[in-house]
């Protein structure tokens, strides 16, 4: 998960300029310093990301019901004008409809259809079909309006949180800054082909620590679901694919989805998806103590071992 936002609080609570104006500074203090900072960041940074996938959800809900609108309301369109056509070529022959041209200006399409149907210028049945495809589309524009205003309120909160994505970039770049100057940056390689996974996972679990196994050495990005690199919950949502099981895309999601898939951290089976920091991190169980995550910016995916790593764990998801 993303240092990102942490940055922004920690940063701003213990500015970052010191530490750079120390002339010999410690590996040992800016690592320190940049696990204080990533329980903040990786609240921060899921924060935007689950902000940024309601939008994309809202945005095609909407999309899907006023493509569907739109198209039934030229059905219905075609269906008036060949209902006034009919009526209209009626009454050019002389049949008894004197009130037809102040009809078919009418805004009332009932009042329409009623009238030709008392004068025997439209079927019953096609005056109802009319009339039900009238009424679909009124109920169908409502339903894209509730979707409009779901999509207004998606943005809204998108924007919100894009202004502190601006301020985690901001700080990320010092952060890195710092990392290199103390020879402790890893931009990793977004072309690596990994390692070879040799554990005892089986079935679908040996597909996805395969996937993820394949990730090693490229690049921690913030907000990255691959493939040149990713961040935690893009990890494990992409290694969770290629084992056939589709996983929301944030921590936060992600254990929600889990909420019947709870499993005892005695029970660890490789593929278990660890949640750690209040839900701010994520990393899979590779078996034998090993984890495979994408640790924060300035690392790369990578397996280590679960005692070695200190995140404290609130659960385990077994998808």
């Amino acid at each position: 998960m993303p240092v990102a936002a942490g940055l922004a609080f920690g940063l701003l609570l213990s500015p970052i300029g010191p530490a750079l104006a120390d002339p010999k500074p410690t590996l040992r203090q800016a690592k320190a310093k940049l696990e204080k900072l990533n329980d903040k960041a990786d609240k921060v940074v899921e924060q935007f990301n689950t902000a940024n996938e309601r939008y994309k959800k809202a945005k095609s809900s909407y999309t899907k019901l006023n493509d569907s609108y739109k198209r039934k309301l030229a059905t219905v369109a075609d269906l008036r004008a060949e209902v006034i056509g009919m009526a209209v070529n009626s009454y050019k022959l002389g049949t008894d409809l004197t009130s037809l041209p102040g009809l078919i200006g009418t805004d009332n399409p009932e009042a329409l259809l009623t009238a030709l149907t008392l004068t025997g210028q439209l079927s019953k049945e096609r005056a109802e079909k009319l009339a039900a495809f009238d009424r679909e589309n009124r109920g169908l524009k409502a339903e894209r309006d509730k979707a409009e205003e779901a999509l207004e309120v998606a943005d809204k909160e998108r924007d919100g949180v894009e202004k502190e994505r601006a301020e985690i970039l901001k700080l990320i770049a010092q952060q890195k800054k710092l990392l290199r100057r103390l020879g402790a940056y890893n931009p990793g390689n977004p072309n690596s082909v990994g390692i070879k996974y040799s554990g005892p996972a089986s079935g679908n679990a040996a597909a996805v620590l395969r996937f993820a196994y394949a990730q090693v050495g490229k690049p921690y990005i913030y907000g990255g679901t691959g493939p040149r690199g990713y961040d935690c919950s893009g990890l494990t949502q992409a290694a969770w694919r290629a084992g056939g099981v589709s996983l929301p895309r944030t921590t936060w999601q992600q254990w929600a989805w889990g909420a019947n898939r709870r499993v005892d951290l005695n029970d660890l089976q490789p593929g278990d998806l660890i949640f750690t920091s209040s839900l701010g991190h994520v990393v899979i169980y590779a078996g034998n103590g090993d984890i495979v995550h994408a640790p924060q910016t300035g690392d790369v995916v990578k397996v280590v071992k679960l005692s070695s790593y200190g995140g404290p764990i609130v659960g385990v998801v077994r998808p």
